[in-house]
């Protein structure tokens, strides 16, 4: 049996908008430069970019507040899932495939229930494992819940640190949704919808494997 390991944001569901709206929020908080903080935002996790723009500040009670912002933006914003997304998940054989996010498994459950994508018994999230994330850590747990070996395991991915997880994991990885290929990936779509046909048949056992 083939397995599916999916990345959520930048993957499945455009999220772009809302992270730059929640980031912009909270550095109005903080009466600090909006457009520096997210730029600083993209590169950096939470705890690295409060160290670089409010090193004055007491980090717990800045992640307290970017956690609150992000619950309200699920409960309040508005979500797209890419073209393709439902179509693929409602493809897969139940039991065949999971999520691996950085972010945390209520609001991704919140996110897919606002979207109407259905949610797999296996969500990895940043709350399971100590490393995220380009660590290969959440990918072989997700693989292990699934009872999968890695070797039959494909990650689809749109971020560089992810596409270093999945390969340290020893997966096939396939980068989607980025017009240029991420380095490392196995074989690039520009888009998940272009994915679609090629993931489905990965899992039904068709697939050949490719490189990019």
């Amino acid at each position: 049996m083939k397995y599916v390991l999916f990345d959520v944001d930048g993957t499945l569901i455009d999220a772009v908008s809302n992270q730059r709206r929640v980031w912009r929020t909270w550095a109005e908080r903080y009466g600090l430069d909006a457009d520096e903080v997210y730029q600083v935002a993209l590169r950096t996790r939470p705890m690295e970019t409060f160290a670089q723009v409010a090193a004055d500040r007491d980090p717990r009670e800045c992640l307290a507040t970017l956690h609150g912002l992000e619950d309200e933006d699920v409960r309040t914003g508005v979500y797209a899932a890419f073209d393709g997304a439902s179509e693929l998940l409602h493809g897969l054989p139940t039991g065949s495939w999971a999520l691996v996010t950085s972010n945390y498994e209520h609001r991704v459950r919140g996110r897919f229930l606002r979207t109407g994508l259905p949610v797999p018994g296996v969500i990895v999230d940043a709350a399971a494992v100590e490393e995220g994330k380009p660590s290969p850590l959440p990918y072989l747990l997700a693989a292990e819940q699934l009872g999968a070996e890695p070797g039959d395991c494909l990650v689809v991915e749109d971020a560089p640190s992810g596409v270093r997880s999945g390969r340290g994991a020893g997966m096939t990885v396939w980068g989607v949704n980025a017009a240029l290929a991420v380095e490392g990936v196995h074989r690039h779509f520009a888009s998940l919808r272009e994915a679609v046909p090629h993931v489905l048949a990965f899992a039904s056992g068709r697939h050949a494997h490719a490189t990019a």
